[in-house]
């Protein structure tokens, strides 16, 4: 699809933003096209001199005002969470207090991160002065996804503004009024600044304002949101070698060891399967359990799932299927996993009433049925037995995704989380990497490349420049067409005499 084309599609002007619970309106936006999009970024790259020219300091001290408003709107925002997304109050809580620990992060580690740093020059270059320094994109464009439409914008944003970049925002169409809440308490802890220059800019719309995004002359993308989806973002970013940052899907597992701590395995595997309503890119898809301890690990899932509640009010544990159309993803995998011979523990097809759709525990999945295979993105708990831990890391292994994986062992977590083709592991606790802002978050094969939080999070946002400056006369110089006839070989007779052993 061209550029112009986007521009002429016959769709809606404008879109709804409404509570998953019961359908009342949140807030209508405008489906933004290309040459709205452009526009924005135009307006984000007239500020990029002034935010870029700013000190770390200078920065910080901007960046923690906008902390400490969020904090002190807490409840304001953590309440537009619940009501855009469904989820409960306490999920939406926890997500506030990780959006404002990442925040913090970026703006207290920019300075040691990215701040220019001497490196060794090396023999040949003993006589120069070399030096490495980040310098921002310029503009970045961030594609929030809507599960958690904090925290998860959060890690490419405040890291993108820490390392001196302005960046424009589209939210995801389901949650497009946080997302403006975000931009519009950053423009309001400016002051009289904000008035003038806005560092962080909001687009809002649908796929079509996001490949506008792609195409409208940002100098990176970062991307959170499905493989599917993903893919063609990237191709539109391919028109302009728009470099990206893909954090996508997952089907993370839970290994849980013979030796493992079976009660906390069994906290873990619920938690983290069942929060926010299964609706979490390193949510646990998939447990795998040792044969000697399955069927005591089992009995604790099930009990635990069937104490859960499930509703609409703030105070349950579970809430809605935020996305519609995600229920059909989650209906077919239940039955397909049961057609292909899993059990149904707890739940079954009669546990999707829409738009919610309670626990269900299927064990003796086959491993080529699709609630396996695919991200399910919803309440489902697959547990499989295997003989061993080896088989375990195997079979989590085999899967076309890579993000995060957990594993339960009281001696043998190490060597499994060193066996394990993922970005992420966590070792006898639960997502635990989620809350360290100082670990890189992001996967590999299908879940995507590049990483968030972290210093390499700050470094995904900033170009890495080399320089060289000659201090010394050199006793030989090789990069010479009027070197002496001896130099290539006395420089080969030192290289062999340092380097041989």
């Amino acid at each position: 699809m061209s550029g112009n084309e986007v521009d002429t599609l016959a769709v809606p002007a404008t879109f709804d933003s409404v509570d998953p619970r019961n359908g009342e309106l949140v807030a209508m936006y405008p489906i933004q096209q290309l040459h709205d999009v452009r526009d924005t970024v135009e307006q984000a790259r007239a500020d990029t001199d002034w935010w870029s020219g700013l000190s770390f300091a200078g920065r910080t001290r901007r960046l923690t005002k906008w902390r400490q408003l969020i904090l002190n709107r807490f409840d304001e925002l953590a309440d537009l969470v619940s009501r855009e997304t469904g989820k409960p109050s306490a999920d939406a809580r926890i997500e506030v207090v990780l959006g404002v620990d990442h925040l913090h992060w970026a703006t207290k580690n920019a300075k040691r991160v990215l701040r220019r740093r001497h490196v060794a020059p090396g023999m040949l270059m003993f006589n120069h002065v070399a030096t490495v320094e980040y310098q921002p994109y310029g503009v970045v464009g961030v594609i929030g996804p809507w599960n958690y439409p904090v925290f998860t914008p959060m890690g490419s944003i405040a890291y993108a503004l820490a390392a001196g970049n302005t960046v424009v925002f589209k939210p995801s169409e389901y949650t497009t009024r946080v997302g403006q809440w975000l931009v519009d308490t950053f423009v309001e802890s400016l002051g009289d600044e904000g008035m003038h220059r806005t560092p962080l800019r909001l687009i809002t719309g649908n796929g079509i304002t996001g490949a506008a995004l792609c195409r409208s002359g940002i100098d990176k993308l970062a991307f959170t949101g499905s493989t599917a989806t993903a893919r063609r973002v990237m191709g539109a970013c391919a028109e302009s070698l728009t470099p990206v940052l893909m954090e996508c899907g997952g089907k993370d597992a839970l290994l849980v060891d013979s030796t493992a701590n079976l009660k906390s395995a069994a906290d873990a595997v619920v938690w983290g399967a069942l929060a926010n309503a299964g609706q979490t890119c390193v949510g646990v898809e998939r447990v795998y359990v040792a044969d000697a301890v399955a069927e005591e690990f089992i009995s604790m899932v099930c009990d635990h799932v069937a104490s859960l509640r499930i509703g609409g009010d703030t105070s349950a544990d579970i809430g809605p299927i935020t996305m519609p159309s995600q229920i059909d993803i989650i209906e077919r995998h239940i039955n397909d996993g049961v057609a292909a011979g899993g059990q149904p523990l707890v739940g079954g097809s009669s546990s999707v009433r829409p738009p919610y759709v309670s626990p269900v525990v299927l064990v003796d999945v086959p491993e080529d049925a699709s609630a396996v295979t695919e991200e399910t993105f919803g309440p489902v708990i697959i547990i499989n037995r295997v003989p061993s831990l080896d088989v375990a890391v195997a079979r989590t292994n085999a899967s076309r995704y890579g993000l995060g994986a957990t594993v339960f062992s009281r001696r043998n977590g190490n060597r499994a989380a060193r066996s394990l083709r993922v970005g992420m592991v966590g070792i006898n606790s639960i997502l635990p990497y989620v809350a360290m802002p100082s670990l890189p978050f992001g996967g590999v094969g299908n879940s995507g490349f590049g990483r968030i939080h972290g210093a390499d999070g700050l470094r995904e946002f900033a170009m890495p420049k080399s320089v060289a400056r000659k201090v010394l006369p050199a006793a030989m110089n090789p990069t010479s067409f009027n070197r002496p006839f001896w130099t290539v070989r006395a420089l080969v007779s030192l290289t062999k005499s340092l380097y041989r052993w």
